[in-house]
This record gives C-alpha cells, structure tokens and sequence, in this order.
C-alpha cells in the first residue's frame, strides 16, 4: 500500500522528465540537481533517480522554490501605460488592459490595480490560488514605485515616511524611501510599501506636500518592471516564478 508519506506515484512519470519539462534543463542535468539533494516533492526531499510523481497532483520545489508543472496556468507582466484603466473590460468604453493580451488563449484577470493615470507593472495570471494570495493582505508583497514630486523632497522625509502618516483611512508607513534626484522645484524618489490601498503613494505624498505628477510601479515581489516597454508583456516563468510564488508560501 502506498503510505501517504511517500511521494512515489508507481503510475506516474519519472521526477527527472518532469523536470525537464518545466524548463530546469536536460533530463542529464535534471538527475545530478534530484541527486544532490536539491529536490523536495510534496514537502519531502528526493535523491532517487527512480521515483515517478503524479505531475498533476504533485508538488515540487528545488532549493526551495516552487516548481510550476502545469502549463496551462500562465502569469505574465504587463507594462501598463498611462491611461489605460486596471479593467480586462470597461464598461465605459475606456482603454482596459485586455488589449494586450488579445493574442492569448487563456483568460486572464489582473492581480491588484493601478490608477488610470499611474504606469508600470502589473500582474496578469489565470493561476487563481497564486492571484488571490497576491491580493491578500496577510502576504504584504513589496511594491515598489518611482514617483516624480513637486517640490524639494529634504532628506529627512524619508524618517518621517517610516514611522507613519495619518490618512483619512488609517495610517500609512513605508518600508524604504530613497531621493533620487532633486532639483529646485521637484523630485524623484522610490517609495517602497507593501499595502496595496487606492492611490496609496499619492495620498501619502500629497499629505506630506508634495503631490505626484508622475508614478511608475517599478517591482512587485521579486519581479522587476526592468526594459520592459509600454504596453508590453512578458511571462514570469522558472525562478522568477518561484520567488514569486514563495513570497505568498507556495
């Protein structure tokens, strides 16, 4: 009988073909990462080279990141422009983010919002579980924005910024507070917090007096906007996809 604390699957497929097809290298090298102890499957770890898993149901991590074995779950990142509303469909006939994925066959929804006017990085998946822990708040996923300011940002701010500031719905803090660049009347800085509250960062420095003209979301987790143009996407896949998923423990 196979006691449930075995991961062997006698009818499934041999760990090392399942990891190379999810893209951790040849089925050679697949072998030398299970023999090394770098391989957990279902919370315990594997070092034979004989053991079959139900790639279905099994779950697999290497050095400790989450391996993702279905491949008709997909998570993309999307540089939203300016103007385009955190909608896959408005109502009102507003551009919406559907426009580009129009080329995918899944249907995706989006993880989070950005206000209309605000640009950057948003996360487009058809991966339920790993969406609806993205949005949850126990998870408190890093975020992080480069905001243009009116004004002369004084160092000090960034103090102030992390011991808190009242809003008109609860206080806010922010983990890391960086000034770029300043010059007589404006400022770039990175604002980092990881609430996801509506126009959070213009509130915030609105409150402290120096309203945003322009914001970028700049990094979610461990995924990084980077060269990625406007109104472009691209698929968040292997490690990236595995900090990602083990920043809201899967």
């Amino acid at each position: 009988m196979n006691n449930h604390t075995d991961p062997h699957d006698p009818n499934g497929v041999r760990l090392q073909k399942v990891l190379a097809g999810a893209g951790l290298g040849s089925r050679r090298a697949c072998e030398e990462i299970i023999a090394s102890g770098r391989v957990s499957v279902d919370g315990q770890v594997v070092r034979e080279l004989g053991v079959r898993v139900d790639p279905t149901r099994a779950v697999i991590h290497v050095d400790g990141l989450r391996v993702q074995l279905d491949d008709s779950l997909v998570t993309l990142a999307l540089n939203k422009p300016r103007g385009v509303v955190s909608t896959m469909d408005d109502d009102r006939g507003r551009p919406s983010l559907s426009q580009f994925v129009a080329d995918r066959p899944e249907r995706l929804f989006h993880v989070g919002r950005l206000d209309a006017d605000t640009e950057g990085l948003i996360l487009l998946t058809n991966d339920g579980e790993l969406a609806h822990r993205l949005a949850h708040p126990s998870y408190e996923v890093l975020k992080t924005y480069l905001a243009t300011v009116d004004g002369r940002v004084p160092r000090s701010l960034g103090q102030k910024l992390k011991q808190g500031v009242e809003l008109d719905d609860g206080p806010v803090r922010v983990d890391a507070f960086t000034v770029k660049e300043t010059t007589a009347d404006a400022s770039l800085v990175e604002v980092v917090l990881h609430e996801g509250r509506n126009r959070i960062v213009r509130r915030l420095m609105d409150a402290v007096g120096h309203p945003v003209t322009r914001l970028v979301r700049t990094r979610i987790g461990p995924v990084r906007l980077g060269t990625l143009k406007p109104g472009r996407t691209r698929v968040i896949a292997g490690t990236e996809l595995g900090q990602l998923m083990r920043e809201v423990g899967l």
